[in-house]
């Protein structure tokens, strides 16, 4: 398949706390995705993703060469990817501590905000990126990973 990333490289270096975060969403992203250049030629894509100044940066290489260089304001996804990261702060806490209710009420409150950035994320692309909803789930988390490490 062509729609689809081979190989993900991030331009923020993840803190040694996001590394095994980061480990597991490109190894996930790789194993399956689907990814393509709304306007462009086909895949399978290289690409770079970066944070600075609130901005994210798609660096796409197809196999014609040739990189599409997408960037998009970070904007309401800022406070989503901050929002989320206290969430999975408080998960991981209350596992070593509370109830499986209170467990469960939280991982489902962080699935269903995980869910609504990846929408967010396709979305703001959806012109120029077009991926499916698990692809936007593993870039969001890769965002967040960014996020924290900058």
């Amino acid at each position: 398949m062509t729609d689809r990333l081979e190989a993900i490289e991030l331009l923020v270096p993840p803190s040694l706390e996001a590394d095994h975060e980061h480990r597991v969403a490109i190894f996930d992203l790789l194993e399956e995705n689907s990814f393509s250049l709304a306007e462009g030629p086909p895949g399978p894509y290289r690409l770079r993703l970066g944070l600075q100044d609130q901005v994210l940066a798609f660096e796409v290489d197809p196999p014609s060469g040739g990189t599409k260089d997408i960037r998009i304001s970070l904007g309401p996804l800022a406070q989503v990817a901050k929002d989320y990261g206290s969430l999975c702060e408080s998960y991981e806490a209350a596992v070593r501590s509370l109830p499986p209710a209170q467990i469960e009420a939280l991982d489902t409150a962080r699935r269903d905000l995980h869910d609504e950035a990846a929408r967010q994320l396709r979305d703001r692309l959806g012109d120029r990126i077009v991926m499916d909803g698990r692809t936007a789930k593993r870039l969001f988390t890769l965002v967040c990973v960014m996020e924290r490490s900058g």
